[in-house]
């Protein structure tokens, strides 16, 4: 294959697909992505272009991919500017939204790609929340509704790092979303963290992106406030924690029985009083010789890393004391 066919074949994928015809541009672009090496000066159009194919035909599959595949490319180019990274980085994050909002696996890599993961390296992470936080602070809101919407077990780490991040560019962007983790986590304004809620209603629902995960996203939000609201109180009537939660005291109460059936929670609710009582919120014996472990370990790890550290200096300040007799005996033989 000559490389004139080659371009023209990546010619011919640029015509279809400012016709509209993406099913055709998405295929002639795959062949040349698989035709060229990767340092081609089209690939990066090349990769843009299938990435936006397969976005208006709404294959998500494809899509995912191919969005996994731009990053790499971006990532792995070493001769653009750092201006110019920072320029494809935003455009990556704002693009990856329709792919990311509508793919199974979506919501947690958006999670992972600002906040990263226990196997996640906190270099690329650093390099697209900063992006986020120097180009696109808007792009919060899309970050706090992912997090919200992920079970629970996997937030005790996510949410901490989410509202350090909302804290910090609160002077750029302010919307009811990440206010309502600012009420919940930062101030404990349960009021403010139930006004908030009722102020998201609006903004899921005219929301591109958001409206899709409306429901999703007020379930688990008053999960939210129903645990937060739980470490702290011991015994809950059930009438002030429906206000709390906007919900009916049936409906509060419905909830709740079916969250403490399915989360296994430690609570018991008295219909008679009308009132929640939680159980014992102590760590078990196994919770905390783990807990006393890892600290103990990072511990050791830090004295052991200042005692090298130490043994280099003395050891370096040992070598220089020995030249430095060598230098003045070789001096005196001189003299």
């Amino acid at each position: 294959i000559e490389r004139s066919m080659v371009n023209d074949l990546y010619t011919f994928a640029r015509y279809v697909y400012d016709c509209g015809d993406y099913s055709r541009a998405a295929t002639n672009l795959g062949l040349y992505r698989a035709l060229v090496p990767s340092n081609d000066k089209n690939m990066m159009s090349c990769l843009w272009g299938k990435l936006a194919s397969e976005i208006l035909m709404q294959r998500w599959d494809e899509a995912y991919d191919d969005l996994n595949r731009l990053k790499d490319a971006i990532e792995t180019n070493s001769s653009r500017s750092s201006l110019e990274l920072l320029h494809q980085r935003t455009w990556f994050i704002h693009w990856s939204l329709f792919v990311y909002f509508n793919h199974p696996k979506g919501r947690d890599d958006l999670v992972q790609l600002f906040l990263g993961s226990t196997t996640s390296t906190t270099n690329q992470t650093n390099l697209y929340l900063n992006t986020l936080q120097t180009t696109a602070p808007h792009l919060l809101r899309y970050l706090a509704a992912a997090v919200i919407i992920n079970p629970r077990k996997k937030n005790e780490r996510t949410l901490k790092e989410l509202v350090k991040v909302i804290q910090q560019e609160s002077y750029a962007f302010r919307d009811p979303i990440t206010e309502f983790l600012e009420c919940l986590y930062v101030h404990f304004d349960f009021d403010g963290a139930q006004k908030k809620l009722r102020d998201c209603t609006a903004v899921l629902n005219n929301d591109f992106f958001l409206v899709g995960c409306a429901e999703e996203f007020m379930e688990n939000a008053r999960l939210l406030i129903f645990e937060t609201f739980c470490r702290i109180h011991h015994c809950i009537k059930i009438d002030m924690l429906a206000e709390k939660l906007n919900m009916s005291p049936d409906e509060a109460e419905r909830w709740i029985v079916n969250l403490i059936r399915n989360a296994s929670l430690d609570a018991k609710i008295d219909s008679q009083q009308g009132t929640v009582v939680m159980g014992s919120q102590a760590l078990s014996p196994y919770q905390t010789i783990i807990e006393k472990t890892k600290n103990l370990f990072n511990r050791t790890q830090s004295l052991a890393q200042n005692s090298e550290r130490k043994r280099d200096t003395n050891a370096n300040w040992s070598n220089y004391q020995t030249q430095q007799s060598q230098t003045n005996t070789g001096v005196v033989s001189l003299i």
